[in-house]
């Protein structure tokens, strides 16, 4: 059975289309994450999917069941915001138990879905607490505990940790995920973040422009992205972008030339057989390049700019001779500004896509 199934969903706002024939599956007891940009319409997605938004085009269905034009109350979803929207007035356990007691649920369940809830968020200690007592943190698990009581078919959550700190994002996203396995609920999550998707998903929807670039889990997105946005997008820092072209096409290999390592020519596999002359983008992560000169790989002069110094590791930012700008993952040594230094580019992890941005090998 199938959690949440998207079938050619569409949005349009009058003529303008924000939503484009998006299919997803998430299977029951997933946790999917939406990524992209501002503006990749990953949160419009989110509302369509809670009854927030009206569906333009296309079918979603919830468990097997088409909820499409079903009122949101009718879903079985629960959503938590960026914003806690708690009532500062009532305690914590009122906060939790609200929609319970507007339901009017007998007192017995609301006590004991709320203690449970509380269990698991670890929010025992804080049930007679005001929202003004509470940290950013805890806040935020009292609106997850709200959630929970309901006992919903899905969890929906839009941007849950924005308002955090990072010290504390990264401690709500371990909470998350434990969350997760603790209940084992179907779960969808929207963010900007790709270290937040990265760290949560089973299952990640990077879209673009309303459209959906790419589905997979985050190491297969991360290995094997299908395009430059992707690639780009998907890792911390993303991959880098170096022009070529193509100097010999063969059947399921291409020699290959940067324009700023002139001279080097090697060998990359392809799809299918590419034109000699053909312009091309070639992409490496950051730790796939050494400093210093390695047997084997690309040789390219570059000029240091500045390093991201996080303590063991180091984020080298490069200038190439051609203009181009670079990242290269340090560990031990750190060019200084405006060095002169060479680097070495690893060939076997090196990706290919055309002048469109599609990957080639």
């Amino acid at each position: 059975m199938s959690g949440i199934k998207l079938t050619k969903v569409s949005k349009s706002f009058g003529a303008v289309g924000v939503i484009h024939d998006v299919d997803i599956n998430i299977e029951q007891g997933e946790f999917a994450v939406f990524v992209g940009p501002s503006g990749c319409g990953k949160s419009t997605l989110l509302r369509m999917i809670a009854g927030l938004e009206e569906t333009t085009k296309g079918k979603i269905a919830i468990e097997d069941e088409d909820v499409t034009h079903a009122e949101a109350s009718k879903r079985g979803v629960a959503m938590v915001f960026q914003s806690y929207a708690l009532y500062p007035h009532l305690s914590v356990f009122e906060n939790m138990g609200f929609s319970l007691s507007i339901a009017r649920r007998p007192k017995a369940e609301i006590q004991q879905k709320v203690k449970a809830a509380a269990e698991i968020l670890r929010l025992t200690d804080y049930l007679n607490h005001k929202p003004s007592q509470l940290s950013g943190g805890q806040r935020q698990r009292v609106a997850i505990g709200r959630a929970i009581v309901r006992e919903p078919r899905v969890f929906l959550f839009d941007e849950p940790l924005s308002n955090l700190d990072a010290e504390l994002r990264v401690k709500m996203r371990m909470e998350i995920a434990r969350l997760h396995r603790q209940i084992g609920a179907t779960m969808v999550y929207v963010t900007h973040d790709q270290v937040e998707a990265m760290t949560l998903a089973d299952k990640i929807v990077v879209l673009k422009s309303g459209i959906v670039q790419q589905v997979g889990a985050p190491l297969e997105l991360y290995r094997n992205p299908r395009n430059m946005f992707v690639a780009g997008f998907i890792g911390s820092p993303g991959m880098n972008f170096l022009k070529g072209k193509i100097i010999e096409g063969g059947q399921g290999t291409a020699r290959v030339e940067l324009d700023d390592a002139p001279g080097q020519v090697f060998t990359l596999p392809t799809a299918s057989a590419l034109a000699p002359g053909m312009a091309v983008h070639v992409g490496v992560r950051p730790e796939h390049i050494a400093l210093g000169a390695t047997e084997g790989a690309v040789s390219m002069p570059v000029t240091a700019e500045f390093t991201e110094e996080l303590g063991g590791t180091g984020y080298l930012h490069v200038l190439t001779a051609g203009g181009a700008e670079m990242t290269v993952e340090c560990r031990d040594s750190r060019p200084q500004p405006k060095e002169k230094i060479s680097l070495s580019l690893r060939v076997p992890e090196m990706l290919a896509f055309d002048a469109e941005g599609r990957r080639l090998s």
